[in-house]
């Protein structure tokens, strides 16, 4: 038996539990593809399938429904997939382990694939539901939204015909959500020379973990610790007094989640050795008391290795260090139009090694476009300075709040009918798929809404089950009033 099997509403539960064994790492969506296709051949509902692997299943009006207005339904397929680096799991076949303690929904060590995982069981409990009297729905299903919001990009005008539409992949019961940011990454090159290790060397991993990392939206105002950064500061540090040789450095994997871990294999004189990590050891301290707050479970631990063979060059060393230690983390502005909202920020997502150049990822996100940009290239200067290579990849849009939407009217007086109290109405500091649909279906009338999940694209993702039984009654009774 499943932890889920006897909680409310059955159906939505029972979706999710069947998702969460389902491999759908942004990119490989084949197996959550193949699963929402055959329940609409099951359901004897039609779909179709576009180019890039979007899907949108119709299911027609009821009986005396059929003059409401089309509805659709949007979430995306994919999730991601972040692990503890103790824990034993393959995305690509194993099955989410489930914990349920109270009213709180983890997984073991992993991410738990709420996000969108519980927004696709809702969709595909109300497709399923014919007892439901309501009118048209499209139910859209998008690909690969978590690493560049592909699938919706790529969307055709002749893929969905409504004029309302619900986003089920806002992540906080009670708030209903009208804006997001925009956003837009820089991948950066910086070329590298080698050289053989000579000398009375030893050779050393010093890894940084324990932090809580989290999702590089949602989560940036809390100022959580970034691995990479903790960790070329650190190397930072040490280099104004000793000489040491980095022959490896990586941190971090995904553009939108902030570090949790990160590590380098390093050479060390045999007389300097001690006092080496000493410095690195109070560093360690420096930082930990000026984060405790926030990730009071921060470490840094040094193991013996064996000797390694080459390192990078003293001036190739400086250039990397250097720019890891100057690129911007972060918050880069607050909003003056909303308060507590973040503006502005960028997320130092990662740094790894190839043979020829240290590869580093950052991901900007703005609900100005101007100022998404100014931050992209001042990005673009510092890494210029260390004589490397940028690649800016398109940006996505923001969506900018209509606080005169038909939707959101509705949905504000339904909710008071339902729960006796106003919902909240915000923008938020993440990228939304309604941005580009808006751009892409002008006159789109939308909302996103969704059940507590806090923690997203963090091994400590963590759903609020209560909240699944709310948020779903609100969207029915919202698909009834339309």
């Amino acid at each position: 038996m499943s932890v889920i099997d006897n909680l409310e509403p059955k159906l939505v539960w029972k979706h999710f539990d069947e998702i969460r064994k389902i491999p759908r790492c942004s990119k490989n969506e084949e197996k959550i593809r193949e699963y929402i296709i055959d329940f609409a051949k099951k359901q004897n509902l039609k779909s179709k399938t576009d180019k890039i692997g979007n899907i949108v299943i119709i299911k027609t009006a009821s009986s005396g429904m059929e003059n409401k207005s089309t509805v659709v339904l949007q979430g995306h397929m994919d999730m991601v997939c972040e692990k503890n680096s103790d824990v034993v799991f393959d995305f690509s076949k194993d099955p989410i382990k489930l914990r349920l303690k109270g009213d709180f929904l983890t997984a073991d060590g992993t991410t738990l694939g709420a996000d969108n995982g519980i927004g696709l069981a809702m969709n595909l409990a109300i497709l399923e539901d014919n007892s439901l009297n309501l009118g048209p729905i499209e139910a859209l299903f998008t690909v690969d939204e978590e690493t560049g919001l592909t699938g919706a990009f790529a969307m055709k005008s002749d893929m969905i015909t409504g004029k309302i539409l619900l986003n089920l992949d806002s992540e906080d019961f009670g708030v209903i959500t009208v804006g997001c940011a925009g956003g837009g990454d820089s991948k950066i090159e910086v070329p590298f020379k080698t050289q053989p290790i000579n000398g009375d060397m030893e050779s050393i991993t010093i890894k940084v973990s324990g932090l809580r990392g989290g999702h590089s939206g949602v989560d940036i105002h809390e100022q959580r610790g970034n691995a990479v950064k903790l960790l070329s500061r650190m190397l930072w540090k040490v280099s104004n007094d000793y000489d040491f040789f980095i022959t490896e450095m990586k941190g971090g994997d995904k553009h939108n989640a902030i570090p949790r871990e990160a590590y380098a294999k390093v050479s060390v004189k045999k007389a300097d050795k001690n006092k080496f990590i000493d410095v690195i050891k109070t560093e360690e301290k420096d930082i930990l008391e000026e984060i405790k707050t926030i990730d009071p479970n921060f470490s840094m631990d040094i193991e013996d290795i064996s000797k390694l063979n080459t390192t990078l060059t003293k001036d190739s060393q400086n250039k990397i260090l250097n720019l890891l230690h100057g690129l911007p983390h972060g918050i880069d502005k607050m909003s003056y139009d909303i308060p507590d909202l973040v503006e502005t920020s960028t997320n130092l997502a990662s740094v790894t090694f190839n043979e020829k150049n240290a590869l580093i990822h950052l991901s900007t996100r703005s609900s100005i476009n101007s100022s998404l940009q100014d931050l992209r290239n001042r990005i673009h200067a510092i890494a210029e300075l260390s004589d490397a290579k940028v690649t800016e990849e398109k940006p996505y849009p923001g969506w900018k709040p209509n606080l005169d939407s038909k939707i959101l009217k509705l949905s504000k007086k339904t909710f008071q009918d339902m729960y006796g109290k106003e919902p909240k109405v915000e923008a938020i500091h993440a990228g939304l798929e309604c941005g580009i649909i808006g751009e892409k279906f002008p006159g789109m009338d939308m909302i996103s809404i969704g059940p507590t999940l806090k923690y997203p694209h963090s091994p400590e993702e963590q759903l609020h089950v209560s909240t699944v039984d709310k948020t779903y009654k609100f969207v029915l009774e919202l698909l009834k009033n339309v």
